[in-house]
């Protein structure tokens, strides 16, 4: 009969994962669970999206991120034209993200609708770095 050459080793194993278990409802204790509020440590006032892109069908929601890609790069470009990251501007309204999509990209197909996507959002990204810059300057980012 074989002698186990680490009693002291599985007893330890043991009693770490028992501790660990009885201790783990304490972490657990934290509220951890996601709202549905929005709040928000900068620009708390910032407009809602449009309630149709809340609601569009899951289907469609290539739609929804086209327009939320046209309103970052309308809501980027400004602060570095003007060097200004004032809340109105770093989060105007949606109107003008919801007028150009309905003026130019209603009757896309999803795919041109995903390749416009991507255009705004290179644009946005192209700028980003310098907006950070000027928004974190003003406490704003």
């Amino acid at each position: 009969m074989r002698v186990t050459q680490y009693p002291l080793a599985l007893t330890a194993l043991a009693l770490a994962l028992g501790l660990g278990l009885t201790a783990a409802p304490a972490f657990a204790e934290r509220d951890l669970v996601p709202t549905l509020e929005r709040s928000f440590n900068v620009c708390p006032d910032r407009p809602t999206e449009p309630i149709w892109m809340q609601d569009i069908p899951l289907r469609q929601a290539y739609q929804r991120v086209l327009v939320q890609d046209i309103y970052r790069a309308q809501n980027l470009e400004p602060i570095v034209e003007t060097g200004n990251c004032d809340c109105e501007i770093r989060f105007p309204s949606w109107d003008a993200a919801e007028a150009m999509f309905r003026e130019r990209h209603t009757s896309d197909e999803r795919w041109e609708m995903l390749q416009v996507s991507d255009g705004y959002n290179r644009r946005a990204n192209d700028v980003r770095p310098a907006a950070k810059d000027i928004c974190d300057a003003a406490g704003n980012w």
